[in-house]
């Protein structure tokens, strides 16, 4: 029996230390690999060959998920090679499931797989993924909540807006129970925002009147608090604003203001929410700062207080570059655009139209947006070409491109490979077109994708490649059918005819011109309904007074001759 226990406990010992020296490797090559990852600039190469040096010592089931899921992280963050990202990320969800109280992995490899497929345009794998992550998490609060919130957001963007707020809905509820109220307040105004965008009013205002009682009786997190009543607010206010209530919206106006400057104040707690279902925040206070400027703008407008918006707007665009400078969230974006145009509106009625001028040609992005689609025009005018090539100099992305939106980067490349096409210089083409595809596809540009594939397509049609042909136009069919774009699909399938056609492929060539056919005649009837609506006599109107059928006929002139 003794030497039974001493052979027991030599052997425990020798476990206890085999254990030891595994976590020593495993530890040393996770050290080496976030050293790498962290250092300016990132070594992201040796990164990744540090976590992938991990498999070959057979690590256990736990560390074997974990490392797929931050090698598949570092790949997906860091650089273009999504297919690799994608088979270790679709390693650590199929490994994780296996292993019990494993959540955080688990659901971590399914937000960033189903936000990979996205960028793939595979949505309808995303969709399954998340409902599933989201049916066998309903014990861990946190990413319950976190993955409602992304497949209700998915929704949104494919503008399934009632499939959205069901979900968030869903949410809400799921939040009631299990005891945080600012998460349910969260999922909540989220609802009364998408359904202010369906203007579907009258489940608007018990929703939001619901709302302000959450945030009101809600005790926790000051800054938590201050951003619930600052989205709260923004809603109401552009609710007001959008029905026209310049006068009623003032009170809750000056609360939104007064709140903002509350937060401004406020030092960011680092203690932890006690419930994980609290482990959420709104938007950054800088931005909420910017927001407040936005919607008092828009109401400065309506007024007609014109000088205090452009106060405000000058106060906003300040802000706004100081935080682009640290910051490339697409929000920021779109709140300078927005400001944008409102300033070149306040401009132009105060009777500077000089200076609005100024503000269009000024702003590089809209500078750089315009002359792209100019030269686009040029392209297929045809007979502009000194026009065009002077546009071409200055839009040249591999040398002098003013602008460093990824976006316009892409379309910049796109124009330069239409032009090489109408040129002939088909070698030159399909490198700038791969060049968009590269950039469209990092960021999910659906249309530039498309439209690039289908060019690619035509090209290698063209110089008699109908294999590659055909791999480039049947996905460029597929994404613009999904987006959809009638003009693409309509490309496409005139493509796909005369390339199915010289193939032999006669049952194919036929299905293909039918459904030209019918593209054909959606866009014709369009055509011909659009030039039939007296609206559509606006564009021979230089002088006098408006067409007829827009003079008012009844009641007080607010037509939009007494606009003029």
């Amino acid at each position: 029996m003794a030497a039974q226990a001493a052979a027991a406990a030599q052997a425990a010992a020798a476990q206890a230390a085999q254990a030891e020296a595994a976590d020593s490797w495993y530890l040393a090559l996770l050290g080496f690999a976030e050293h790498f990852r962290t250092s300016s600039p990132p070594k992201i190469r040796l990164c990744v060959h540090c976590l992938q040096a991990v498999f070959p010592f057979k690590p256990p089931q736990r560390i074997e998920a974990r490392t797929h899921l931050q090698l598949g992280s570092v790949l997906y963050h860091h650089t273009k090679n999504s297919e690799q990202a994608r088979s270790h990320l679709e390693k650590a969800w199929l490994i994780s499931q296996q292993i019990p109280q494993f959540e955080d992995v688990k659901f971590e490899a399914a937000s960033l797989l189903s936000e990979l497929y996205c960028q793939e345009n595979s949505v309808d794998a995303a969709k399954p993924l998340l409902r599933k992550a989201i049916q066998i998490s309903q014990q861990t609060p946190y990413w319950h909540c976190r993955l409602l919130f992304q497949l209700a957001q998915l929704h949104t963007l494919e503008k399934d807006l009632v499939s959205a707020c069901d979900l968030l809905g869903v949410g809400a509820e799921y939040a009631r129970v299990v005891g945080s109220e600012y998460t349910r307040a969260l999922f909540l105004l989220s609802k009364g925002m998408l359904l202010l965008m369906e203007r579907k009013l009258q489940e608007v205002h018990p929703l939001l009147t619901l709302c302000g009682q959450i945030v009101e009786n809600w005790q926790g997190n000051p800054i938590q608090k201050e951003s619930l009543r600052v989205f709260f607010l923004v809603l109401q206010v552009t609710h007001y604003l959008d029905a026209g209530q310049v006068k009623s919206v003032k009170p809750c106006l000056k609360q939104l203001q007064q709140c903002i400057q509350t937060i401004s104040t406020l030092h960011d707690d680092e203690i932890l929410p006690s419930n994980p279902a609290d482990l959420f925040h709104w938007l950054p206070k800088e931005h909420m700062c910017v927001l407040v400027y936005l919607v008092t703008v828009m109401h400065s407008m309506q007024a007609g207080y014109l000088e205090k918006a452009q106060k405000y707007t000058d106060k906003a665009l300040m802000q706004l570059e100081k935080l682009k400078m640290l910051d490339c969230s697409p929000i920021l974006s779109s709140f300078q655009v927005i400001l944008l145009e409102h300033i070149i509106m306040c401009r132009l009625v105060t009777g500077h139209k000089a200076t609005a001028l100024q503000e269009l040609t000024n702003h590089q992005e809209l500078w750089a947006f315009i002359v792209t689609n100019l030269a686009s025009v040029y392209i297929r005018e045809g007979n502009r070409h000194q026009e065009l090539y002077s546009l071409l100099e200055r839009i040249n992305p591999d040398h002098s491109f003013p602008v460093s939106s990824h976006c316009l980067r892409a379309a910049a490349f796109y124009v330069r490979g239409l032009f090489s096409f109408f040129q002939g210089r088909y070698n030159e083409a399909k490198r700038f077109l791969r060049e968009t595809l590269k950039m469209s596809n990092a960021e999910d540009l659906n249309r530039l994708t498309a439209c690039s594939l289908v060019l690619l397509g035509h090209i290698f049609y063209v110089l008699g490649n109908h294999r590659e042909s055909n791999n480039m136009v049947v996905p460029a069919m597929q994404l613009a059918s999904k987006i959809p774009d009638m003009s693409v699909q309509l490309w496409s399938s005139a493509l796909l005819r005369d390339l199915n056609k010289a193939c032999g492929n006669a049952m194919d060539a036929h299905e293909a011109a039918q459904m030209h056919q019918n593209f054909s005649q959606q866009l014709l009837q369009d055509h011909i309904e659009a030039c039939s609506l007296p609206e559509h006599n606006l564009i021979t109107w230089t002088d006098g007074p408006p067409p007829m059928q827009f003079q008012a006929q009844n009641g007080p002139n607010t037509s939009l001759a007494s606009l003029l």
